[in-house]
């Protein structure tokens, strides 16, 4: 078994994204509202020292520094791995492109929840 995790900055995504994973047999994913260390830092109190960092970091945001983001866990079987994140590229996009969001696993240890029982 594995974490999926998800931090989705194209939060207008979701809805298609779960409707999707539920569809391929992924269940059961926690949604959080997240915020990213630029648009935290952006908001933050500052010296002067920071200003030079925060301009690139203002440049970063396109005006956009309210913007949330959403993290998504799930736990998935290994065999799974390969579907969610094609899933995932499918619907998001290019994760390499700005402002799309990261996408990660972890192997997991210990597993016990209901639907979990494999």
């Amino acid at each position: 078994m594995k974490l999926f995790v998800l931090i989705l900055n194209r939060t207008e995504k979701l809805d298609d994204l779960m409707m999707t994973f539920v569809k391929e047999g992924i269940c059961g994913a926690t949604i959080l509202e997240s915020t990213g260390m630029a648009r935290e830092l952006y908001h933050s109190k500052h010296d002067e020292e920071e200003v030079n960092f925060l301009g690139s970091i203002r440049r970063y945001l396109n005006g956009d520094e309210n913007k949330k983001s959403k993290t998504i866990l799930t736990v998935i079987r290994d065999d799974q791995e390969d579907t969610i994140v094609r899933i995932t590229e499918e619907i998001v996009g290019d994760f390499s492109e700005p402002d799309t969001g990261i996408m990660f696993s972890l192997p997991l240890d210990f597993v016990r929840g209901k639907g979990l029982e494999k």
